[in-house]
């Protein structure tokens, strides 16, 4: 009998090339893996492997296995949830991944909610970028990812994963209130007038630095660049101190942005919040309760919108 740990570690290979990566996720040692697999070779009865340069390519007969091995896991995902149905209330322990801003913001106040209603239930938190997360969900490192899509930026359809949404958030242009990019809001005619203005971005290689490059190029600006961090929350302090012009989440909007001058931006742009769980997980009461509890952090979180640029 095909053993599920082994075509577990199959499908990780299929997903990341090379064992030497499937042992860094798992903690395993290379040859760990590679003993794993060959001993699954030998259960299949068909070469399953073929070296490829420095990294390994499944045959034909694994890729089969791993689409198998896919509506296996699905079926152990439905399973372990009906069985924690049975039981009274959610319980248990759920892992949840997401990105900066909403560790800071939402999740705290969705945390205080579980504890009050559902003791039992232990909510594990990871702060991962959105491949690393996600890639964690598929793997069964994780069971929720928070994340966010940006306009013109659509996250891609992951088969096998079931994603609700959240709410969406508006993107704030902030500017110092004092120095030389202290301008008063009724002064800007829109974001040309911060051309020449020191820019505080998020790396041109995520998701919300992309979509920042395109808004400000659209509106005739190239952006001069003096900080690029993932930060939002170094971001705004850098604004707040005077150093460039940044753009923020509203979810960030209070404590963050105190002594700054937060605007709309033009055309009202926002990103939007979504969780996703794999399909066979969306009935664990872990979380359907999870997933109550953030949408009602979010709503109690969400800040007044500030007056349009």
């Amino acid at each position: 009998m095909l053993n599920i740990h082994r075509l577990t570690l199959l499908r990780e290979v299929h997903q990341r090339g090379t064992l030497a990566a499937v042992a860094r996720e798992l903690h395993y040692s290379p040859s760990a893996v590679s003993h794993q697999l060959s001993q699954l070779e030998r259960e299949a009865g068909v070469p399953l492997l073929e070296t490829v340069g420095r990294g390994v390519r499944l045959t034909e007969a694994a890729l089969r296995l791993v689409a198998r091995t896919d509506e296996v896991l699905t079926i152990l995902d439905t399973a372990e949830a009906e069985l924690a149905s049975s039981r009274s209330g959610a319980e248990g322990t759920l892992r949840v991944t997401s990105f900066q801003s909403a560790l800071a913001t939402i999740l705290p106040t969705a945390l205080t909610m579980l504890e009050k209603r559902h003791p039992g239930l232990n909510v594990e938190v990871y702060h991962r970028e959105v491949g690393e997360a996600f890639e964690g969900l598929a793997a069964h490192s994780y069971d929720v990812v928070i994340g966010d899509e940006f306009p013109g930026q659509p996250e891609p359809v992951r088969p096998g994963l079931h994603r609700e949404e959240l709410f969406a958030d508006p993107m704030l242009l902030v500017l110092p209130t004092t120095g030389q990019w202290a301008v008063p809001a009724e002064e800007l005619d829109g974001l040309a007038d911060l051309a020449d203005a020191p820019w505080i971005l998020e790396p041109a290689t995520m998701p919300q630095g992309r979509w920042e490059r395109t808004v400000l190029r659209e509106a005739g600006v190239e952006p001069r660049v003096k900080c690029e961090t993932t930060d939002p929350i170094l971001r705004a302090h850098m604004a707040r101190t005077g150093h460039g012009v940044t753009v923020i989440p509203a979810m960030l909007a209070g404590p963050h942005l105190d002594h700054t001058q937060a605007l709309a931006m033009p055309g009202s742009p926002h990103r939007q919040l979504f969780t996703a769980v794999r399909d066979g997980y969306t009935g664990h009461p872990g979380v359907r309760a999870f997933r109550t509890a953030l949408g009602a952090a979010a709503r109690r979180e969400s800040p007044d919108t500030p007056e349009q640029l």
